[in-house]
């Protein structure tokens, strides 16, 4: 049974003992993506056990492509400046090409809804372009996190079995974090910067960045944090065939 706190905003808080973990249920219903955590720095036994847990992920002909970057201290906080210059020069040297205008239909009215419940929820107006601006900046000092993992892998085909076996990896990294009471957030918005990742940490260019995962002790008090996005019924995704 959990050491866990159930909050009144739906959060589940865990007691911070390296012994105690959520359930699994807990787990999957308690995961989101944290936007403001703690500068308190998590501790390298936990951040290694996380590390194992997500070594068992599943991938295409046990290949384990992950290719895996911890950054962390003075390193995440220099990286962090590197990429909000970058970011204002609009430098941008993905590996993976990304258009916000393909998606279409409902996918497209959940994306909108998404961003607009985040903005609302930091107080940023809808017409406040340069305060909208500042608030998507803040990926790229990683939410103030004070760990981040850069998830590398290698180049096969067209990526597409690659691809899925990282999403993998990423989503059990981020589930042993919620189950240890760490929060974390996948941030496609790293990669955009792929090269000048690659040449500040001395990563060989054969890695290509898929994204990263900024993590640590979530700051329950931020009030974007207390966002909960909502899932569609199980109907709506999921055909039976009998």
């Amino acid at each position: 049974m959990s050491n866990a706190t159930h909050l009144s905003n739906g959060l589940i808080e865990l007691e911070n003992e390296p012994s105690q973990t959520l359930s699994f249920e807990e787990t999957v219903r308690a995961r989101r993506s944290f936007r403001s955590f703690l500068p308190t720095p998590v501790p390298n036994a936990q951040i290694l056990q996380v590390l194992e847990d997500a070594q068992y992920s599943p991938s295409n002909c046990n290949t384990q492509p992950w290719n895996t970057h911890i950054v962390s201290g003075e390193k995440i906080k220099e990286l962090g400046r590197i990429l909000t210059e970058q970011n204002e020069a609009e430098n941008f040297t993905p590996d993976f090409s990304f258009d916000m205008e393909c998606f279409y239909g409902t996918y497209s009215e959940r994306r909108i809804e998404h961003g607009k419940t985040f903005y609302e929820a930091m107080g940023v107006a809808r017409g406040d372009k340069i305060a909208r601006h500042k608030a998507a900046a803040k990926n790229y000092t990683f939410y103030g996190a004070p760990h981040v993992a850069l998830l590398f892998m290698p180049s096969f085909g067209d990526n597409v079995r690659v691809g899925g076996d990282i999403g993998m990896y990423g989503q059990t990294f981020l589930l042993s974090l919620t189950a240890r009471g760490l929060g974390g957030i996948p941030q496609t918005a790293i990669g955009f910067f792929a090269q000048t990742i690659r040449e500040y940490l001395g990563i060989s260019d054969e890695l290509k960045l898929m994204f990263a995962i900024a993590f640590g002790y979530p700051d329950f008090t931020a009030p974007v944090n207390s966002v909960r996005m909502g899932r569609v019924p199980v109907s709506e995704s999921v055909t039976f065939h009998h």
